[in-house]
């Protein structure tokens, strides 16, 4: 019976890590070690990573509570 992990086509491509520029291991996808990994959760927690609010969403969002 021949061997059929030879075979195998990975799930993800294999992908530079965002923080350091290694190749990503599968543990860690898309990071390379759990400190790449722990280094960018940081950075959300810390606000360094911010995604913007429009600020017509922010109206709305108080003109539709007014209303209830």
């Amino acid at each position: 019976m021949p061997d059929s992990t030879t075979n195998v086509t990975p799930l993800r491509p294999r992908r530079p890590c965002p923080e350091c520029g290694k190749p990503s291991a599968r543990a860690t996808y898309p990071f390379c070690s759990p400190r790449c990994k722990d280094v960018d959760l940081h950075r959300w927690l810390s606000g360094a990573y911010v995604i913007p609010a429009r600020d017509d969403e922010d109206e709305n969002d108080v003109s539709s509570d007014a209303k209830d």
